[in-house]
């Protein structure tokens, strides 16, 4: 049976080629086909114009340059692996979502062509981040990042298929895993000017260490290879996660937050993580199988 295919979207910039450099590198180790896609627009209005054939034949071109060089890297990277390459009319981000829908991973870079230079993430990789079926990857940070798989852990049901995406990364990266659960302590009255990451609270942390590891149990049990470090801490969890992510090689976090409720949005610790983390991210939606 055909494995079902990483999927890559790339714009032929810096970001879109460090995506299809990750994406082929998971492809080889999941042994699965490889799936590059370039989506393009142009102006209907001008189409209409004497110009408007030989507009479309350039936009058509340049679609076509940038999807043979990304496959020529990807080749060149993962020798071994099936890859299809196609370019789409249309926006980007929807055109992403219609092919990601029966694919085991959509790999996207931080951001693209457009938009501002200021911003840390792009539209297209915010609306498949959080609009998405399948797990997504965002590429970002720094280049070929070593270190731990960081899994980020709330009181949620996204916590079991977080943790179960974590460990399966972490035990075929070879990798340790680094399990952070952020809670706000409760601080007594006395103490309101007293940031909470300062406060002493071993009989809370007592509780959280113990619900982290009855979640762990399990797969630890069906991963010993894997060590596993948590990491309990009064700081937001948008905070842990980033500086979490300065060492690692992979975090991964749920399509939620506390106080969401719409399953297409992120919580805002991931939405800042997608803005701040130092390495690639990986968020898992409740509805799809874990991303090993």
């Amino acid at each position: 049976m055909r494995n079902p295919s990483v999927v890559v979207g790339t714009d032929g910039t810096a970001c879109g080629t460090a995506a299809v450099e990750w994406a082929a590198a998971e492809a080889r180790r999941r042994r699965a086909p490889l799936r590059i896609v370039h989506a393009y627009e142009w102006d209907w209005h001008e189409s209409r114009f004497d110009i408007g054939n030989e507009y479309i034949d350039v936009a058509r071109a340049i679609a076509e340059a940038i999807v043979s060089a990304a496959r020529d890297r990807a080749r060149a990277l993962a020798p071994g692996i099936e890859i299809e390459s196609r370019t789409l009319i249309g926006h980007a981000a929807a055109g992403l979502l219609r092919v990601s829908r029966d694919a085991a991973l959509l790999v996207v870079g931080s951001r693209g062509r457009g938009g501002f230079a200021g911003l840390l993430l792009g539209s297209v990789s915010q609306r498949v981040a959080t609009q998405a079926t399948c797990p997504v990857v965002v590429v970002r940070g720094r280049a070929n990042p070593t270190g731990p798989v960081v899994a980020g852990l709330d009181e949620t049901p996204a916590a079991e298929p977080v943790l179960e995406t974590a460990i399966e990364n972490a035990a075929a990266r070879q990798a340790p895993l680094t399990v952070v659960r952020a809670f706000l302590p409760v601080i007594p009255l006395w103490l309101a000017n007293v940031r909470p990451a300062d406060v002493d609270t071993p009989d809370e942390d007592a509780v959280q260490r113990a619900a982290v590891n009855e979640l762990l149990e399990p797969w630890a049990e069906k991963y010993p290879q894997v060590p596993v470090n948590v990491v309990l801490t009064h700081d937001g969890a948008a905070a842990a996660l980033v500086h979490a992510s300065a060492g690692a090689q992979l975090v991964v976090v749920g399509d939620h937050g506390h106080g969401v409720v719409s399953r297409s949005l992120l919580g805002s610790a991931g939405q800042q993580l997608l803005h701040h983390s130092e390495c690639p991210v990986l968020i898992v939606h409740r509805s799809t199988a874990p991303a090993a």
